[in-house]
């Protein structure tokens, strides 16, 4: 099993998951039909079905016109909401792509039917994946647009959390370097968040992808997998972790990253009025 990540829009991923004895493919998270199917030349193998996570655009958008360039293609979600969709999935249900093995596993908080997909090979050596949209992020997790604190609790906790441990995480956006400063306020001493966070700065300044992790690692640095933690206690002031997890995502979501300094001479020029003829209405 082979994961091709693939880099879409401003910040989202995608995925083209090949089964190397067949050469069949599956995608998760078809956002931009073009570059995919450049993708799917290049690696000279078969398209057979999209996994969509769920029903925003930024990650089903491009199922419609798969659906009319791949005839025969079957796409699978959760909602209905997904456009194109031909396979309706629920929670524990399994699929059979050639020697990949999928379990769908349903985590509905960031939508009302947002969908993961863990993937493995039996037999093989490599570890299982997951494919976690919007729900599990490096460093963090998604707004809870359409759900609650306790179904994000037992999304990250029993559902998840509860995968094997060497589980990759490819989630459905790169915002490594934000959740990592986030981490940071929350866990100012914790030295692996550091030094994820340097680690990440880094891939980001090289414009290359900080996907996948592992389920073990977010353990160590993922405020919202660290809930029963002391110092996650005392940043919240909550005890129960329903209660932490819900603060520390109102928290987040009114995190902003320092502003840089404006620059002194173009403060003075705005002291001495020296733009006001450019501002001026006409």
């Amino acid at each position: 099993m082979k994961v091709k990540v693939i880099s879409v829009l401003e910040d989202n991923y995608m995925y083209l998951v090949i089964e190397e004895s067949t050469r069949d493919a599956v995608a998760v998270d078809a956002a931009v039909p073009k570059r995919l199917l450049e993708i799917v030349r290049k690696e000279d193998v078969v398209l057979r079905a999209v996994l969509t996570t769920h029903h925003h655009w930024d990650h089903a958008r491009g199922n419609e016109e798969l659906a009319r360039l791949c005839p025969g293609l079957r796409v699978y979600g959760a909602d209905e909401r997904i456009g194109a969709l031909t396979h309706k999935v629920t929670h524990d249900q399994e699929l059979t792509f050639g020697a990949i093995r999928v379990r769908c596993l349903f985590t509905p908080c960031h939508t009302s039917g947002h969908m993961c997909y863990f993937m493995w090979e039996d037999g093989s050596p490599d570890a299982p994946a997951l494919f976690s949209g919007d729900t599990l992020f490096v460093g963090g997790c998604g707004k809870f647009f359409e759900g609650t604190a306790e179904q994000m609790y037992t999304n990250l906790t029993q559902i998840l959390g509860a995968l094997p441990k060497e589980t990759k995480v490819f989630c459905g956006h790169e915002c490594t370097v934000r959740n990592l400063k986030f981490a940071l306020k929350v866990e100012p001493e914790n030295e692996i968040v550091k030094k994820k966070l340097a680690w990440a700065k880094q891939r980001d300044d090289e414009d290359l992808p900080t996907v996948p992790s592992t389920l073990q690692e977010e353990f160590l640095y993922n405020p919202f997998l660290r809930v029963t933690e002391e110092s996650l206690q005392k940043f919240t002031g909550k005890t129960d972790p329903v209660d932490v997890l819900r603060t520390l995502r109102t928290e987040k979501d009114n995190f902003k990253k320092p502003k840089e300094r404006p620059n002194p001479q173009a403060m003075l020029a705005f002291d001495w009025g020296l733009f006001s003829p450019f501002l001026e209405k006409k």
